[in-house]
């Protein structure tokens, strides 16, 4: 009798160790799945706790020249340099965006991008913008000589500078 009893001990424990095991088994792949929405570019970030664009709005408006804020948020992309891929504009409004540049020029993003949504995490800064650079940049962006002519004054700038980039597949 006792060994039936043990017997049956033996083959509970046995079950329920397996059907435990299973389940971090399927909580194991849980990031797999998340993993594969998106393609990551510079460091491996996590699309969590990311803020709205618009919520990365506030945050740049309460910027002075010179503050620098770490922050991840999500947006779409509006434009890509069209030579390397090596900068981004994101909106943050229908009217507003920032620049988004690749920390230590280490990574780039793919030259049809454009529309994608991304994932940015790195820092958040406000700068001024001279004319030969808002010229430069306008020129990456296949922009037409007579458009080019018509920068003649610096801009404040709403600026990031990205550490890592998860775009959506």
């Amino acid at each position: 009798m006792k060994l039936i009893v043990r017997f049956f001990s033996v083959a509970i424990l046995f079950l329920t160790a397996c059907k435990t095991n299973k389940k971090s088994q399927e909580d194991h792949n849980k990031p797999e799945e998340i993993a594969l929405s998106f393609d990551t570019f510079g460091n491996k970030i996590s699309e969590k706790d990311a803020l709205s664009s618009l919520e990365m709005l506030s945050k740049f408006n309460s910027l002075q020249v010179g503050d620098t804020l770490n922050m991840k948020f999500s947006s779409r992309i509006k434009e890509v340099c069209s030579k390397k891929g090596c900068w981004m504009k994101l909106g943050l409004s229908s009217e507003i965006e920032t620049m988004v540049r690749f920390k230590d020029y280490g990574f780039f993003i793919p030259l049809d991008s454009k529309d994608r949504e991304v994932i940015i995490e790195g820092k958040a800064y406000v700068t001024e913008v001279s004319v030969d650079d808002l010229k430069h940049y306008a020129e990456d962006a296949g922009k037409s000589a007579e458009e080019i002519s018509k920068i003649t004054l610096p801009k404040k700038e709403f600026v990031f500078e990205a550490n890592g980039v998860l775009m959506k597949k």
